[in-house]
């Protein structure tokens, strides 16, 4: 079990689940019946380099078809292809039943924390002291997988819905009028439970914000000089505020938005655009080597 499935809901990730496997399989198996239910054992293989995560998910997908799953190598660990990483033994079946949902997941999990090791690699190197964020550009439905895999490599997942924080952004601050009077809208019912955030273009709005009780401003696509300079005026007159620079970051420039002043870097590509990690699934068999696998289409 991976030490990061603690902090996943149990009900919420087996719903999900059955969702996937619902939607692969609506109605009959006819695969399922021409293969049977012998016990059988696969290896799973990894074909590319990557960052192993969503191990919770790819458990869940197998535990519900009944197949058990033995791990050879720790969630977050870095994959040197081709390697085997885990076993999963069954009624030959309900593995191939599994077999696509799981891949998928797991190579869409494992794509979102190689990106995510790399920032969290650039950070340490740097020294940085902040935060590097996700964002809410998920897939939609698949939020909970791409967020926990942040959470594997060291990366904060951000707000993880509209409930959990409220970010004021500038259709909110047009429609409200006014910059002050939408956090104070968001704060007399969000309590003092809920941090506000404001989406800010420049210091006058950021310094409004922040005397409006904002705990968070974000200064969007500034660059990165002009950034630093808001950053330590804000953080001279409003020494609590939290700092985040968000627009355009990559990881070939992220380098030029690391300051003293700015505490949160936010990007969208961590979870919006990732590549997928090649993962596959073998049946084993006397006399074939899962190691050197035929490569399927589907």
């Amino acid at each position: 079990m991976s030490k990061y499935s603690f902090i996943l809901p149990e009900i919420t990730v087996r719903n999900l689940v059955c969702s996937w496997l619902k939607e692969d399989l609506p109605s009959f198996d006819i695969g399922g019946f021409v293969v049977g239910e012998r016990l059988e054992t696969a290896v799973l293989l990894c074909k590319s380099r990557g960052v192993l995560a969503g191990v919770p998910f790819f458990d869940k997908v197998f535990t519900e078809l009944s197949c058990k799953v033995e791990w050879q190598v720790a969630e977050g660990e870095l994959l040197e292809p081709v390697c085997k990483v885990a076993k999963v033994t069954g009624p030959v079946n309900k593995i191939l039943l599994g077999e696509r949902i799981a891949l998928n997941c797991i190579a869409r999990a494992s794509g979102v924390a190689t990106v995510a090791r790399r920032f969290a690699e650039l950070k340490k190197k740097l020294e940085w002291h902040g935060e590097i964020a996700g964002t809410r550009k998920t897939t939609p439905g698949f939020r909970l997988v791409e967020k926990y895999a942040l959470v594997v490599c060291g990366v904060s997942t951000h707000r993880f819905d509209l409930s959990s924080m409220v970010m004021l952004k500038d259709n909110h601050i047009w429609t409200a009028g006014d910059v002050g009077k939408a956090v104070k809208e968001a704060k007399s019912v969000g309590g003092f439970s809920i941090k506000v955030e404001v989406e800010c273009r420049n210091i006058v709005e950021a310094k409004s914000a922040a005397s409006a009780g904002a705990e968070i401003v974000m200064l969007d696509n500034f660059e990165p000089s002009h950034l630093h300079k808001t950053a330590e005026a804000l953080k001279t007159e409003f020494p609590n505020l939290i700092i985040e620079a968000s627009g355009g970051i990559r990881e070939q420039n992220i380098s030029d938005f690391f300051g003293p002043f700015v505490d949160v870097i936010s990007i969208g590509c961590l979870t919006q655009g990732y590549s997928t990690i090649d993962f596959s699934l073998k049946i084993e068999k006397d006399g074939h080597n899962p190691s050197n696998p035929v490569v399927r289409a589907d």
